[in-house]
């Protein structure tokens, strides 16, 4: 191979935690056991400590300093010629994007025969090493793994998840969510033992799933107690079926699984039948609304107007109202807050300073910053926001609903999304909702469904989550499933009244008997 120059995804893995993952395997000393990115070779110096002797590691940067006396291969295990099968592969696979790949390796990969077969150049390179391990297992091997959490549902990696199914069963999956375990990796990471084996008897056995809940660096104490699953507050240990083909998967319990299903299948507008099974399509917030992310002013503070500044008339008509994310709750709105809004309608400095002497003012303080700010490619004048995203949406005289585009998953059982009057407008940190003119269903009966325990799970396990934070652009919010009325259907209709009415009640009045109330009606929709 020639010489790789940039990106080789590599992320060492902490010794703890490496002994923490070597600890899970149940294969005796004499068991052959291959490491595939070995790095440094920490996975090896613990297992020779150990006593296990009949052990090897590919690694393809001969610059690394070892740490082990155990053999290392240096060459690519990707393009190893390897006839060995194995007891056990273990390790920490390269992270790297088809885009971030260096030439060499995307070179390496369009000639690998595995890879062509199973993979495209959508896919992350750390698939072939999960695959290629899979393909060196005996039967009954065992392959213990930690990678970033994006795979496991991602449509990219739809067929890695399906060989995996196919060709054997996770035994335990540990997920860490936002637990700081890399330097310099936000990611949300996992580790799995998964089992080689296409025994039917074997593949009827539960995952036991541990979550642990936490921001804080990962200690040996912490991994002590998963080891010995010892629940707290921080550590959710459960149990779950095996994962089944063209199943998007969940690290839940089964009876939240059972759930979603009831939830989406009301949620079902057309059903057809194929070669290849039964295929469903979803009404989504996508069909009954137009969707926008809120505008970018670059730089907040420059543009809010503080209460005690006295404004001309033409200074008054030149803002606009905003809500801010921090400013939402459950179905309302708090604070509302004044913005200099001046694009186009502005020459010069000049003008600025004759028509808008008190927005001059504000401004000035801030001029240099704002002349700071990314511009997106365009001249933008230091008084003007610099990205209206969808504006032309966000001023049509029509209620609307606000989210925050980001939100934490916490112990509420819901997240803040908010009826919004007319006249009001989102800035970055809120995306909007506009149900479509030609939709039937009220803005209140499509509100309280967003708001409802079931939006809220399926959002959690099958929305865009990193970490512990749900992301609320407009993608992911069009394709949330919704339950629309059946207007020739007399009890939908009258559901359709009472949660319109019961929502728009709790809106004016806060009223925690109304929504009590109003959640019931909901969940008579399922």
């Amino acid at each position: 191979m020639k010489k790789i120059t940039k990106n080789l995804g590599q992320y060492f893995t902490p010794e703890h935690v490496a002994d923490f993952m070597i600890g899970l395997s149940s294969v005796s000393k004499k068991a052959k056991i291959l490491e595939p990115a070995c790095g440094e070779g920490i996975f090896l110096k613990l297992l020779d400590e150990k006593g296990y002797k009949d052990i090897v590691g590919y690694e393809v940067d001969k610059t690394l300093k070892k740490v082990t006396e155990a053999p290392i291969l240096f060459e690519s295990f990707v393009s190893a010629d390897i006839k060995d099968k194995y007891d056990l592969i273990i390790g920490n696979p390269p992270y790297i994007r088809w885009k971030n790949l260096d030439q060499t390796l995307k070179q390496e990969l369009e000639n690998n025969e595995l890879w062509q077969k199973y993979f495209n150049s959508l896919c992350d390179y750390l698939c072939i090493f999960v695959l290629k391990s899979v393909e060196l297992l005996k039967d009954g091997g065992e392959l213990i793994f930690i990678t970033p959490e994006y795979w496991i549902n991602t449509k990219h990696a739809e067929v890695l998840r399906d060989y995996l199914v196919k060709n054997g069963v996770f035994s335990q999956i540990v997920h860490f969510n936002e637990t700081p375990i890399f330097d310099k990796v936000a990611s949300s990471i996992l580790i799995f033992k998964f089992i080689k084996t296409n025994d039917n008897i074997v593949k009827k056995q539960k995952i036991k799933i541990t979550k642990y809940l936490s921001t804080q660096r990962l200690t040996e104490e912490t991994l002590l107690k998963i080891k010995n699953g010892i629940s707290d507050d921080k550590i959710e240990i459960f149990e779950r079926a095996q994962f089944e083909v063209g199943e998007r998967w969940m690290l839940a319990p089964n009876k939240i699984g059972d759930k979603l299903k009831i939830y989406e299948d009301k949620c079902v507008s057309v059903v057809s039948h194929s070669l290849f099974g039964e295929n469903k399509k979803y009404i989504t917030l996508g069909d009954i609304a137009d969707i926008g992310n809120g505008m970018v002013s670059g730089l907040d503070k420059a543009f809010q107007i503080p209460k005690d500044v006295k404004l001309s008339q033409k200074e008054k008509k030149a803002t606009i109202s905003v809500v801010k994310a921090k400013n939402m709750e459950r179905f309302i709105h708090k604070d509302i807050t004044s913005y200099i809004f001046l694009n186009g309608d502005v020459e010069n400095e000049n003008d600025l300073k004759e028509k808008y002497p008190s927005f001059y003012e504000l401004l000035k303080d801030h001029k240099d910053k704002l002349e700071l700010r990314y511009n997106y490619n365009r001249k933008i004048n230091y008084w003007e926001w610099v990205f209206l995203r969808s504006f032309n949406l966000f001023k049509q005289e029509k209620e609307r609903i606000f989210v925050p585009c980001k939100e934490r998953i916490s112990h509420k059982q819901y997240f803040r999304f908010s009826y919004v009057p007319s006249g009001i407008f989102p800035t970055q940190d809120v995306t909007a909702i506009f149900p479509k003119s030609d939709v039937k269903e009220s803005i209140y009966y499509i509100l309280a469904l967003l708001s409802s325990e079931y939006v809220f799970e399926w959002l959690k396990h099958k929305g865009v989550v990193k970490g512990n934070i749900v992301e609320f652009s407009e993608k992911p919010l069009a394709s949330i499933p919704m339950r629309l009325i059946d207007w020739n259907n007399p009890t939908d209709k009258k559901l359709h009244e009472e949660i319109s009415f019961l929502c728009k009640s709790y809106i004016d009045t806060n009223d925690e008997y109304i929504l009590e109330n109003l959640n019931k009606k909901v969940s008579a929709l399922f």
